[in-house]
């Protein structure tokens, strides 16, 4: 029996030595390729080890990353994704009784209105942003290794990899020690580096901070 589909992605067999907030990182920067993500859910109880709820803005978004990802190697395990049972089996799944779950639900409720509203307004203004990569930032003649800038303090090799593996010809991605807003990415070769380029110019790894991507100078 098919479960419909909804706004909310279900994975199981995550590597559970992933910390939690690593993880909730980790799967924001693979998945907000897809659309915009409303919350991740990720816990560590024993019976929710593994395991997350994925809820995103648009169906589309949802549809598009579980049959994109499916079978993904994140961190070494092949996601198994499938759509929530109901949008509200995050809530149910994760909080424990009904008295409990209301009261969360009400919490939940309140400062979610307000950001919701908040959501809309940046939005009008949003496609500014969206559009300012397409200004051509300053680059190198191609080149099969990527320079990538403007990386948030968080980044880690394993989220860049989860980024840049969707693309063919990927090999390798090396972090500069020392200096956490850079890295190099290295592809088979200048055409397959392009490709990658372009589809992930400006992409956002947490809200506040657009990578850029150039080629490395020869």
């Amino acid at each position: 029996m098919d479960i419909r589909p909804n706004h909310t992605i279900y994975i199981n067999n995550i590597n559970d030595k992933v910390k939690k907030e690593e993880l909730k990182r980790s799967l924001y920067a693979l998945l907000s390729q897809f659309g915009q993500i409303i919350d991740i859910v990720a816990m560590k109880t024993m019976r929710m080890r593994g395991q997350a709820f994925v809820v995103f803005k648009e169906l589309a978004a949802a549809t598009n990353a579980l049959r994109q990802l499916q079978g993904f190697p994140f961190y070494n395990k092949p996601m198994r994704i499938q759509y929530a049972k109901t949008d509200s089996e995050v809530i149910t799944k994760m909080k424990g009784s009904h008295g409990d779950k209301e009261k969360r639900k009400e919490k939940k409720k309140k400062p979610q209105e307000p950001a919701a509203n908040l959501a809309k307004k940046p939005a009008v203004g949003s496609v500014v942003p969206v559009l300012a990569p397409v200004v051509q930032v300053p680059d190198n003649p191609p080149n099969y290794i990527l320079f990538l800038s403007n990386l948030p303090e968080e980044t880690n090799e394993m989220m860049l990899s989860m980024l840049f593996n969707q693309f063919p010809g990927f090999k390798e991605v090396r972090l500069v020690p020392g200096k956490h807003d850079i890295a190099f990415v290295e592809f088979e070769s200048d055409t397959q580096a392009g490709v990658a380029k372009d589809a992930l110019q400006g992409f956002r790894i947490t809200a506040t901070c657009a990578m850029k991507v150039t080629y490395a100078k020869k």
